[in-house]
């Protein structure tokens, strides 16, 4: 009986979410009392469950998501994109265009949270098609494969990030396994699959064109490269040296402080304010308006995050992830096939990476500490899960349809199939890394 309100809950989710057009933070909130109140549990404690849910999953997100976005909208109004850009054509040459895109989407994509950075980065790839003359679908779908598998599969994103601390895995050695499984994720749904899409020709709409902004305006290649990266130097450096350096050495402390998510990502948000802000003498109050604007950016995926963690903590007081925990383990299925199949199944029905992550992360975390399955692992099976096959009812289908000037059919075989790619790949990933950790 348990299960079977757990997945009404779920349905009824995906019904408020996908049919009724209702708010996902509302739904969230809906679904919780009602489950609550189906599990008998009493209406104080369904509330008690809510608020604690919601400053457990926040409390120590909410700093880093806000980061994340002020580092990405920096690199992206900047123009420390652009210059990524422009320096691997440069460095590839034209041969290897869809490469140099890529890399880009790849680069800036790690800081840049995927909506802004869909809507900042495509203007490049309409700029690239216009001076080589090859397709907008073909130079596209490289770059937007690259900015969807950072935006389901590595921190500091948000759902990457929320999973990380719901399976208690290190965010570091997330990030060092996620760029491995990414690795061959993006090749194959970029340029790989793009190789069968030069024969769609369709031109943008003029209003989706851009202006990029003037070589003298571009801050410095190191710079550009080494604010961009800088979550990561710092995340996946302090999480190898952590690996090699005794607990007990004097300097342990300093680089396991380096390697906090809050000290990293407060330190990549100060560097940017600087090299791509007051050295390149803009105003602080222009660079603080653009922190403003991030965090705008972000607001509505803070709620998202914060109803997900009240679900998650009903599950948890109501004593029902323990029965849910027990009821897969009997399934015999691998625990990072159960994560990604039931997250792509909500993946699929509502249309949101962020809510199927964050859905799948409450019903399935019970069952890692006695699976032996790496929880890092778990971030990324799940988070690949959450790609599964865009289609209609997700917002990033539409955008690309409108801005690549596609028809549904035609964004179903080039968009949707490039998800399915991701997703399938990133299983398989962490499947054989599961073999080696």
């Amino acid at each position: 009986m348990p299960l079977f309100i757990v997945l009404a809950a779920i349905i009824l989710l995906v019904l408020l979410v996908t049919w009724c057009r209702l708010n996902t933070f509302l739904s969230f909130l809906i679904v919780s009392i009602l489950m609550g109140l189906a599990l008998h549990m009493d209406v104080t404690a369904i509330t008690q469950s809510i608020q604690t849910g919601i400053g457990k999953t926040l409390g120590s997100l909410i700093v880093v998501i806000v980061f994340g976005s002020m580092l990405g909208k920096l690199v992206a109004e900047s123009g420390a994109g652009q210059k990524i850009a422009g320096a691997l054509m440069q460095l590839l040459g034209p041969r290897y265009v869809q490469w140099s895109l890529m890399l880009t989407g790849f680069i800036v994509g790690i800081p840049l949270f995927y909506n802004i950075g869909f809507v900042l980065m495509v203007p490049l790839i309409f700029t690239v098609a216009a001076s080589t003359g090859l397709p907008v679908v073909y130079l596209g779908i490289p770059m937007l494969a690259a900015l969807s598998v950072t935006h389901g599969y590595l921190p500091p994103h948000p759902s990457p990030t929320a999973l990380v601390q719901q399976f208690h895995a290190n965010m570091g050695l997330t990030l060092v396994y996620g760029i491995l499984v990414a690795i061959p994720a993006i090749i194959l749904a970029g340029p790989v699959f793009s190789r069968f899409l030069k024969h769609y020709t369709t031109t943008p709409g003029k209003m989706f064109v851009t202006a990029p902004l003037p070589e003298a305006q571009l801050p410095g290649l190191l710079v550009s490269l080494f604010t961009a990266l800088l979550p990561v130097l710092l995340l996946a450096g302090t999480a190898l040296l952590r690996l090699w350096v005794p607990p007990d050495a004097g300097y342990f402390r300093i680089i396991t402080w380096l390697g906090d998510p809050l000290i990293v990502m407060l330190l990549a948000v100060l560097n940017g304010i600087c090299f791509l802000g007051l050295r390149k003498q803009t105003p602080m109050k222009k660079v603080m308006g653009m922190m403003d604007e991030a965090v705008r950016d972000v607001a509505v995926i803070i709620l998202i995050i914060g109803g997900s963690g009240a679900l998650t903590q009903l599950l948890h007081d109501s004593k029902v992830s323990e029965y849910i925990a027990v009821t897969l383990r009997n399934m015999q299925l691998h625990p990072l096939l159960l994560a990604w199949g039931i997250a792509a199944i909500i993946r699929v029905c509502i249309g949101s990476a962020t809510v199927a992550g964050l859905t799948t992360a409450g019903i399935v975390a019970p069952l890692i500490p006695g699976s032996g399955v790496n929880p890092s692992l778990m971030v990324l099976a799940t988070g690949a899960g959450s790609l599964m096959f865009s289609h209609v009812n997700d917002a990033g289908f539409w955008m690309f349809k409108e801005y690549f000037n596609l028809s549904v059919k035609d964004t179903i075989k080039t968009w949707s199939v490039m998800e399915t790619i991701v997703s399938v790949t990133g299983l398989a990933g962490c499947l054989i890394l599961n073999l080696f950790v």
